[in-house]
Formats: C-alpha cells, sequence, structure tokens
C-alpha cells in the first residue's frame, strides 16, 4: 500500500465519522434522546433516577404541545419574575448564549426543567383555594396526588392570561416544583421535547401520562 492509499483510507474514515458524528447530533437534537429524571417536581408521575425516552420531533413540527403534555424545555435566565415584569408579560425571560451552537445543539452548561403543560395560548389561568381553573372551570387533575393543592409557591402567576406562542406548566409535585408559577410562560422556541415513554425501571415501561 502506497502513501496515496494510506492518505485516502485515513480520508474515507474522518468523513465516515464526521458524517457519523453529524446523523448523531442531528437525531439527538430533532428527532429523540435519552434523559434521567433528576428532580422531585414531577413525583408521583416520574421519581428520581427513572429513564425516559424524549421526542423531540416537535422541533420539526413547530407545534405546540397539548394540554396534560409532559414537556423539557430550557430553564429560564430569571428564576422568579419581577411585579413590572409580570405586568408587561407574563412570560419566562432568557438571554441570549455566547455560543449557540455549544449551548443549544451540544448542550453544553444548559440546564432543562421537565414539567407538565396546563393551559395553552390564550387561555386564562386562576390558582385559588387549592386549584386551578382555565377560562373559568377547574381543571382535573387525575394525574396529581389526593392530598396537592395547588398555592402561589412565591411567584405572580395566579391569575393571569397565557401569551400567545407560549404554554404555562407546572411539576405533579406542586409544593417542590419551581415551575412557571414563579419564572412565568415558556415561548415555544425554548421547548425541547416531549416525554415519549419511561424505559428504566423495566417494570414502569411504557407510555407517561
Amino acid at each position: 500500500m502506497n502513501i496515496n492509499e494510506e492518505l485516502k483510507n485515513i480520508l474515507e474514515w474522518v468523513i465516515c465519522i464526521i458524517i457519523a458524528v453529524v446523523l448523531g447530533l442531528w437525531i439527538r437534537y430533532y428527532i429523540m434522546t435519552p434523559t434521567q429524571v433528576q428532580s422531585v417536581s414531577m413525583k408521583p408521575t416520574l421519581i428520581e433516577s427513572q429513564r425516559l425516552i424524549l421526542n423531540r420531533t416537535i422541533r420539526l413540527t413547530h407545534k405546540l404541545p397539548e394540554r396534560g403534555d409532559i414537556i423539557t424545555f430550557e430553564a429560564p435566565t430569571e428564576d422568579y419574575l419581577t411585579e413590572a415584569e409580570f405586568k408587561e408579560s407574563p412570560t419566562a425571560r432568557y438571554e441570549e448564549p455566547e455560543n449557540k451552537f455549544v449551548h443549544n445543539v451540544l448542550e453544553i452548561g444548559k440546564v432543562s426543567y421537565i414539567k407538565r403543560v396546563i393551559a395553552l395560548p390564550g387561555e386564562h389561568v386562576k390558582i385559588q383555594n387549592g386549584k386551578v381553573y382555565i377560562n373559568g372551570e377547574e381543571l382535573e387533575e387525575d394525574y396529581l396526588s389526593s392530598s396537592v393543592r395547588t398555592e402561589a409557591e412565591g411567584g405572580l402567576l395566579v391569575d393571569f392570561t397565557v401569551p400567545e406562542g407560549t404554554v404555562f406548566a407546572m411539576g405533579d409535585n406542586r409544593a417542590e416544583s419551581h415551575d412557571c408559577r414563579a419564572f412565568g410562560c415558556i415561548p415555544q422556541d425554548k421547548i425541547e421535547s416531549i416525554v415519549l415513554f419511561r424505559f428504566w425501571p423495566f417494570d414502569k415501561f411504557g407510555k407517561v401520562e
């Protein structure tokens, strides 16, 4: 084998590796990816260390999730909306990352939350006496433990209308969930995925509702 053939073989391997990496990143960003539950905010539906498959085709279809869907989204820059920000718009605030590719695609240094969609654009939300009301009607939440009450938890979003192009989401473990009540509604372009199913532990394998 001469030097030219060796270089050709090396180049072919390099090209194959580059294609594999690009394809892998594309699938992970636009199709699906695994993840592990790392908080208690979705108990009893999701428990710490459980493993999930996330459907990320929402980034291709540009469709909003439906009420009841469990989604992941980029954590807002601000933990709490100020009263002035809330009056301006009850929407979560984000700062532009220094390197969008590293932040959005490689997801290095990026923090994501997992919550359940409660209300959709244009809907009026009111949290009162431990219950959630959508457009004046009490929301049935069979997925919650019977003892769970929904309170403000220090946030301002207890009586408002969901802005267009956003969703309002909360954790099922309402007392231990830092969610849209505090930091505001999530813009569509910050929604990363919808939980498809749980694959670990095996006795909990299946669709998550």
